[in-house]
């Protein structure tokens, strides 16, 4: 029996949102075959927190010496990113934080990854997504898991400056993945697929997040 894809990233173009301020994708061409050249080439200008991607822990702390330096993103075990994960969705308003109250679904996998439909168009950003309260990822840290996933552009609300949910991650070891497109995703476990690049000293990277049913 063939095992079902699900694409859980964005389509990467110029009509996609990034957060306000940071660098929208944009293509350059330097070789087009369709200009006479031998071959096509392109250089890709963007943030690295671009549609569905991994932050790192240096994204939002930092270790105070003589502690060993909060990890870039080429320093994740890449296990975090690969296995089984639940998705599971949460029922809450837009602007509003998930709780551990709100999820729908057991929590009995490694990974699970948060549907709030409150982000509903990658391409049309709006500011009152949902996040999560950092009480629901002590929770989730207690229950054995390691990575979340949501379908927002932040775990945190966007007004958020002291990140109270990327410091809880940090604080329980707890790696993200943020911008998951989730819309054609029953709730249900699968593997998750979604590693990110090797990209040294970065705080974050695109990934290709897909999901493959377990049966």
């Amino acid at each position: 029996m063939t095992r079902r894809l699900y694409d859980i990233s964005p389509m990467i173009d110029t009509s996609l949102g990034v957060w306000p301020g940071d660098t929208p994708p944009s293509r350059e061409v330097l070789l087009d075959m369709a200009r006479g050249d031998n071959l096509t080439l392109s250089t890709l200008r963007a943030t690295v927190h671009l549609g569905s991607h991994a932050d790192a822990p240096s994204h939002y702390g930092h270790a105070a010496p003589p502690a060993s330096p909060t990890p870039t993103i080429e320093r994740m075990p890449l296990d975090l990113y690969l296995g089984p994960a639940r998705v599971v969705t949460a029922r809450v308003e837009r602007g509003s934080r998930v709780s551990p109250s709100d999820i729908e679904g057991p929590i009995d996998q490694a990974r699970v990854i948060i549907r709030t439909d409150t982000f509903p168009d990658p391409r049309r950003w709006n500011d009152d997504f949902a996040g999560l309260e950092p009480d629901l990822i002590e929770h989730l840290a207690a229950n054995g898991v390691r990575l979340v996933g949501l379908d927002t552009p932040s775990v945190d609300l966007m007004q958020s400056k002291d990140l109270p949910a990327h410091h809880a991650c940090l604080r329980c070891g707890v790696a993200i993945i943020e911008g998951l497109v989730l819309r054609e995703v029953p709730d249900g476990v699968y593997e998750l697929i979604a590693l990110p690049l090797k990209l040294a000293g970065f705080d974050a990277s695109p990934v290709r997040a897909v999901l493959r049913s377990m049966d």
